[in-house]
Order: structure tokens, then C-alpha cells, then sequence
């Protein structure tokens, strides 16, 4: 079987560019992610690792599109050859099926990486222009107005630190920072 993978960044963009290239290549399976490319963790990219299997194909549009870095790349790759499954990747031109595959990879990987940093690179300046220009100051605090009630709770050991964050909706980090600002305020 063919089996096609799609992954775009987020869920406000579209993947219709890639779905019509895995229909016009007759893939019969396709999986799509809408997520970062920086972790192997993908829900859809897990699902379609364990779906093939021995004599599959499975094709992506390009390299950038199924890792963002070179070792995941090759683990990738490694891992599909492990249930003997070939990988084609369209932009690229490469075909596990031919030789000198691994070093074409860890070319293109690499560069993908690089491509992922340069991103990174430009947003970071990008953040630091507007900072100069007052048009950003990070992400809106979250305001809670139970935080001091909860607070007290938890410190009269009446709730645990899990059941403040429950009441609050606050991850682990979130919480122990608000309690630390709180703290200092009070003095």
C-alpha cells in the first residue's frame, strides 16, 4: 500500500496543496497532522508508524513536512526500514529503494533543521523589534480571581496543590509562579 503523510504547523493552515499530491499519486492511506514538526510526538505520524507494515510505501510531499531535524529524521526512516517500509519523499526526490539514500538524507535533514533554527532565528528578532517598539509584551496574564481563596485553602493544607490547580485551570508552572507573585505581594 502507499500511505501518504500531511503535516502543517498549525490548525489555521490549510493542507489541501498536499492532500491533492498524495491523491494524484494514489496513495491509498493518508494521515494528517496539524502540528509542529519539532517532536516526533504527532498523533497522526504514531497512528500511521504503527498502521504499516512490511512492503508498504509511505510518501510525503517533503522531508520538512515529516521531520524538522536530521535525528528524527533518520529514526524515522530507520524505524519504517525495521518493518520493511520504504520512504519516498516527492521534493527531495528520494526513494529509500535507491542507494545512498542515508547520506541524501542526512543532507536534506540537516538542512531542514537549519530552515527550522532560521525560523526561529527570524521570530526571536522579529519579538525583540516589536518589544523595542512597545507592540509586545509577551502573552496576556491569565487573571483568576479565586487564586487568593484557593490559595489560602492550599495553605491550610484543606487541598491539595493538584486540586488548586484543578479549581484555578492552571498547569503545574503556572500555579507555582502565581503563588510566588502572590507571596511576594503580601510580603
Amino acid at each position: 500500500m502507499k500511505i501518504g503523510y500531511v503535516r502543517v504547523s498549525g490548525s489555521d493552515q490549510n493542507t489541501a496543496r498536499q492532500e491533492v499530491l498524495m491523491q494524484e499519486l494514489g496513495v491509498d492511506e493518508i494521515y494528517i497532522d496539524k502540528a509542529s514538526g519539532k517532536s516526533t510526538d504527532r498523533p497522526e505520524l504514531q497512528k500511521m508508524l504503527e498502521y504499516v507494515r512490511k512492503g508498504d510505501t509511505v510518501i510525503v510531499e517533503s522531508i520538512s513536512r515529516f521531520a524538522r531535524n536530521t535525528k528524527d529524521l533518520l529514526e524515522l526512516v530507520e524505524a519504517l526500514k525495521k518493518k520493511q517500509v520504504e520512504f519516498v519523499s516527492k521534493k527531495e526526490s528520494i526513494d529509500t529503494t535507491t542507494p545512498a539514500v542515508i547520506f541524501m538524507l542526512t543532507v536534506f535533514g540537516a538542512m531542514a533543521q537549519l530552515e527550522r533554527s532560521y525560523i526561529l532565528d527570524r521570530q526571536a528578532e522579529g519579538i525583540s523589534i516589536a518589544k523595542k517598539e512597545g507592540k509586545y509584551q509577551g502573552r496576556k496574564k491569565i487573571e483568576n480571581d479565586k487564586l487568593e481563596k484557593i490559595y489560602k485553602e492550599w495553605k491550610a493544607k484543606n487541598i491539595t496543590a493538584v486540586r488548586a490547580m484543578e479549581l484555578l485551570d492552571m498547569k503545574a508552572n503556572t500555579f507555582y509562579r502565581r503563588v510566588a507573585e502572590y507571596e511576594a505581594k503580601q510580603g
